[in-house]
């Protein structure tokens, strides 16, 4: 090991064989040079050191950049920085004197990523390192103990998650500035204490599925972000444009979120987006479409002083306050109206719960004849309907049971689901029971089942949102197992019964097969229940079932989330990887869960994760009930809070097929 940091393999001679400085991972030292061809990977995380998703790379032609590794490296359009210095970029160079600089091959100083400032490597130990979050910093470390050190100074902004922004805040220190990822107007962070996993719109989105969703003008505004951009990605690009036609061209157009306007050119593009950033005195900018508020100014935020914004926020409380209680007096006398005048028949599943009561003749209005059809499953078929509510238009989907065992597993679903409150559930709003006639109205879910998403939808969704679905569903499932004051097995999860809202948040339903279980009971004994390939074993073994039949399906589930295929499948397979349990657990065993998810680029960068949950899912799957784990600690497992040790071998998952 040479003072520099530099670990030398060196043969009888001194002559060096191999240098850790040619192989650079994600810092430099100094002393150390980064050459034409050379990168710089970013960790996964700060405490991941995994290979992550940025890279710092002067390639051949001679231009340092920066990307995110989830698209190809060879265009420039994918990089969220650059020092423009084709053809001239040599090396990367981090000297004595603590100057990290790009020059040509004549030795000429081409530009200083981390700035013109150095600290001597006398006083200071220093290094310059790709950090997790895509920023490119310089780190120094006292040599004297009086001090315990600390960062130097971030240069450009590093990508950011879905549908936020990059923006450089001014520091105390001449010159200084750090980064910080920001939501457009009107958006919010999904993740509050982790700003890097991106934005989320905080108002519905322009539904085109609408019978009449308008040209948008009476339902949305025009926010303007200045200096801003999402440069990747835009499905229609508008020429000759001003930014009054732009804004229009957005606003009538139902697909569109956001515009970007730059020298008469108008880019039309569609959430998700990814590495937005803001430059300041840039002249692009971003107008993005949000929903009509109760605002009387929707211009972009300014800076206001302290008190301004005190009496702002005092009115704003106070107007809110008082709107919030004219609206549930409102809403609790229309619903007390509704229920006089439009009960029919006596409904005994729901007699102590507060649900509408619906007329049939209400709902056959309501669906247009029962005419759009959501969906369709053995024992019922769901129907888009609109309700008027006080001048509201409401969406539902309206269930109608049919068969000969309609009227028990309306019963049945009503008295699960009636008492229920969770947001991965989906809710129950009213019901309808007139002689032959059982139909339960829910909230609508504008995308559907995750099959649908999962099976049919291209592109396929992409990973991040697939873990998402899955830490909703088994949150959903812990609700159900252990948070009810009943407890509730659902015997049917499945893609079919899982929905998605306009967030793509996951909300089980169809609750016709579920099992109430009485106070201090955890298992029962009943019928086979279930959608052959998710069901657990004992149901054929005439075994005591319990809510470990769930946790079986939901591994199942689970697997196909990953790999985005079902479980079963003959087409276009080869023979051991037709049965997705099997061919999962061969995939583990052999330490190549790569495999899984190799057409997917985002999971092939996260295989860390990615065989997480593959361990998660054979465990769920496991032929013996008392080693499938509860569904608090599979949450647990997949947020990362508890290690997953290795799963023993499944049963042959082709018998519950």
């Amino acid at each position: 090991m040479l003072d520099t940091g530099n670990f030398v393999l060196a043969d009888s001679n001194s002559s060096n064989l191999w240098g850790s400085f040619d192989q650079p991972t994600d810092t430099l030292l100094p002393t150390q040079t980064l050459n034409q061809g050379g990168e710089l990977i970013s960790k996964y995380s700060r405490s991941n050191h995994s290979s992550g998703r940025f890279k710092l790379i002067l390639h051949t032609d001679g231009n340092l950049m920066m990307y995110t590794t989830a698209y190809p490296q060879e265009k420039e359009a994918y990089s969220y920085w650059s020092t423009e210095t084709l053809p001239q970029g040599y090396r990367v160079m981090f000297n004595q004197s603590g100057l990290v600089y790009l020059m040509a091959k004549n030795e000429t100083v081409l530009s200083y990523p981390l700035g013109t400032d150095g600290e001597s490597t006398q006083d200071f130990f220093q290094r310059a390192t790709m950090d997790f979050d895509g920023v490119f910093r310089k780190y120094l470390y006292p040599k004297s103990n009086t001090s315990s050190g600390g960062s130097g100074w971030a240069m450009r902004c590093g990508a950011c998650g879905v549908n936020s922004y990059c923006h450089m805040e001014s520091g105390r220190e001449e010159n200084a500035a750090s980064p910080s990822c920001k939501c457009p107007p009107r958006y919010v962070f999904m993740d509050p204490s982790d700003e890097s996993k991106g934005c989320m719109k905080n108002f519905a989105s322009h539904d085109c599925r609408a019978e009449s969703n308008g040209s948008g003008d009476d339902q949305f505004d025009i926010m303007e972000i200045p200096s801003t951009n999402w440069p990747d990605f835009f499905y229609d690009q508008l020429e000759s444009q001003t930014e009054g036609m732009c804004r229009q061209a957005c606003l009538s157009d139902c697909l569109c979120d956001v515009a970007i306007f730059f020298g008469g050119f108008c880019w039309k593009k569609r959430m998700p987006l990814t590495n937005g950033r803001m430059e300041e005195g840039a002249s692009v900018k971003a107008l993005i479409k949000v929903g009509r508020s109760n605002s009387s100014s929707l211009a972009y935020p300014r800076k206001k002083d302290e008190s301004s914004l005190k009496l702002t926020g005092g009115l704003l409380i106070g107007s809110s306050v008082f709107l919030n209680l004219l609206l549930l007096s409102t809403t609790l006398l229309f619903f007390s109206w509704w229920r006089r005048n439009n009960k029919r028949g006596q409904l005994h599943p729901t007699s102590s719960v507060n649900l509408l009561s619906f007329s049939y003749s209400q709902l056959e209005s309501a669906t247009g004849g029962f005419k759009e059809v959501l969906g369709r499953g053995a024992s019922a078929t769901v129907y888009k309907g609109i309700l008027q509510n006080v001048g509201e238009t409401i969406t539902i989907a309206v269930k109608k049971m049919e068969g000969e065992d309609d009227n028990r597993e309306f019963t049945t679903e009503v008295k699960v689901i009636a008492g229920t409150n969770h947001k991965n559930l989906v809710k129950l709003v009213g019901v309808c029971s007139e002689g032959k006639n059982h139909l339960l109205v829910y909230e609508y879910m504008s995308n559907g089942s995750l099959a649908s998403l999962l099976f049919k939808a291209d592109p396929r969704p992409n990973w991040y949102t697939r873990a998402q679905i899955a830490i909703s569903v088994a949150r959903g499932l812990v609700y159900l197992h252990e948070e009810c004051s009943t407890q509730i097995i659902h015997c049917d999860i499945k893609p079919q019964n899982i929905l998605l809202d306009e967030s793509l948040t996951a909300k089980i339903s169809d609750f016709g097969l579920a099992k109430l279980l009485k106070v201090e009971q955890t298992r029962t004994m009943t019928a086979i229940r279930g959608t052959k390939g998710y069901v657990a074993p004992e149901w054929f073994r005439n075994m005591a079932i319990t809510t470990k039949v769930d946790v079986y399906s939901f591994g199942v589930v689970l697997l196909e989330l990953v790999c985005c295929r079902r479980g079963f499948e003959m087409e276009g397979y080869e023979e051991e990887e037709m049965v997705l349990v099997d061919w999962a657990h061969e995939c583990y065993g052999d330490r190549m869960v790569g495999r899984l998810v190799e057409k997917d680029e985002e999971a092939m960068k996260d295989l860390v994760k990615v065989e997480r949950f593959v361990k998660i899912g054979l465990w769920c799957v496991q032929e013996d009930p008392c080693l499938r784990p509860e569904m608090k600690k599979v949450v647990h497992m997949l947020e990362g809070a508890v290690e997953v040790s290795v799963p023993p071998s499944p049963a042959s998952y082709i018998n519950t097929v």
